[in-house]
């Protein structure tokens, strides 16, 4: 029975938005329930957007949270390819695109992020992509298979986890691939020089071309089609599809227009909230790509874009605005598949952060446990190819744990074994 006199609104129609909304049926909540996405999809996941769908090995059908029928049968009200445009946190309204306004008593942002846009000249042309949204994905995938049968090239500026999964699924339809990327390595921002270059091997390995130290500063064409890029030390790369893959932009506007406090971008940007996912705005929540979480384990706030802080922050706003006591503390955590190579990567240890890196098995092979240390302490950790082994890699980021580097690297000895 839906209570008339409660409603909770949901603006963002991503996995956070999506899973806020089960958590708060399962949770026992019976007002109303709106969920507001400027997408005309329903909800679902990211990842097979740049894995299994682009690949062509998964069905469209297999990105979607729920099944359609649902919504219906959760007493859900979907406002689908609206976009939420005014927040009056004074009326507890928010105004669609269409004019409709819609009331609140709790919010939850689920907004997500945006990919950042290349500045340069050309973008304009057919053939410049870039990868957020299933109807991106839709389109990349056809791309793709045409660049495998005619032999054609694609440019990736970008050799972040976005632009390599691409290239990975590029090389599988048999297209021609150069990755732009202004740092030394791929992911280098994330994972370092001394990890970046297994991924750097990798990819050479299947055919991808790397231009590293350089950015795009124009895109070339032809009757309106891309013909080739050029990067800012003077060298040109033949092209018939480009990919802008150099991250993305909390989309924070509705925040912003609202008074909401934010987290500046060169400390991650995003929505400020704390522990419990609450804005400055005690009736208002944040969650998923959006939301800058404030971390007792962390300098300041952290900003996690990936599918597991999703999954889980979703349903942890979602009982947060039932009055349920919440602290958000999760180890953040993704993962990665290219080519025969998966990975999964536990924690928060960027460039600058940490003094050793210590790995375990065999580098190589690619079938190894790497450890980012600072002072001694696992800060984060990355297992290639080796299985079951997450939650022993997050219990050791959690406990503060400062192991023997020696027996972190036998994989003789079990990880729980080095906990404190």
């Amino acid at each position: 029975m839906v209570d008339a006199n409660q409603t909770f609104v949901i603006v963002g129609g991503g996995l956070a938005g999506a899973k806020a909304a089960e958590t708060l049926r399962t949770e026992g909540f019976t007002g109303r329930v709106i969920l507001i996405s400027d997408e005309r999809d329903h909800p679902y996941e990211r990842p097979p957007l740049s894995k299994g769908y682009l690949m062509g090995k998964d069905e469209r059908d297999s990105v979607f949270v729920h099944e359609p029928a649902w919504y219906a049968q959760a007493d859900v009200e979907l406002h689908l390819g609206l976009p939420a445009v005014h927040l009056d946190r004074a009326a507890r309204t928010v105004r669609l695109g269409d004019g409709t306004c819609v009331h609140y008593d709790r919010l939850l942002l689920a907004t997500g992020a945006e990919p950042r846009r290349l500045d340069i000249p050309g973008t304009g042309l057919a053939g410049v992509h870039h990868l957020r949204r299933l109807a991106h994905a839709e389109r990349l995938r056809g791309v793709l298979a045409s660049l495998g049968r005619d032999n054609g090239h694609l440019v990736i500026a970008g050799a972040g986890w976005i632009g390599l999964e691409v290239a990975a699924a590029a090389r599988g339809y048999g297209a021609e691939v150069t990755v732009v990327e202004p740092d030394p390595t791929p992911l280098h921002r994330v994972l370092g020089p001394e990890l970046g270059q297994v991924f750097t091997d990798l990819h050479a390995e299947h055919g991808v071309r790397f231009h590293f130290g350089a950015r795009l500063t124009e895109i070339t064409g032809q009757d309106g089609m891309v013909l080739a890029v050029r990067t800012d030390d003077g060298e040109e790369h033949p092209a018939h599809s480009v990919l802008a893959a150099i991250g993305a932009a909390p989309r924070t506007a509705l925040a912003e227009a609202a008074g909401l406090a934010l987290v500046d971008r060169e400390d991650g940007g995003g929505v400020a909230v704390d522990a419990s996912l609450r804005t400055s705005d005690p009736d208002v929540f944040a969650a998923g790509d959006v939301a800058a979480v404030e971390r007792p384990d962390a300098a300041g706030r952290l900003r996690v874009e990936h599918w597991a802080n999703a999954l889980h922050s979703g349903p942890a706003a979602a009982r947060a605005m039932l009055g349920k006591e919440v602290v958000y503390d999760r180890v953040p955590y993704f993962f990665s598949d290219q080519y025969d190579v998966g990975m999964e990567y536990s924690g928060y240890a960027p460039p600058g952060s940490y003094d050793q890196v210590v790995c375990r098995g065999d580098v190589g092979k690619r079938e190894f446990i790497a450890f980012w240390l600072r002072e001694g302490r696992v800060l984060a950790g990355m297992n290639v190819n080796v299985w079951d082994v997450t939650e022993s890699v997050q219990r050791l980021i959690r406990a503060g744990a400062r192991p023997d580097p020696e027996a972190l690297a036998d994989p003789g000895v079990p990880l729980d074994g080095l906990l404190p």
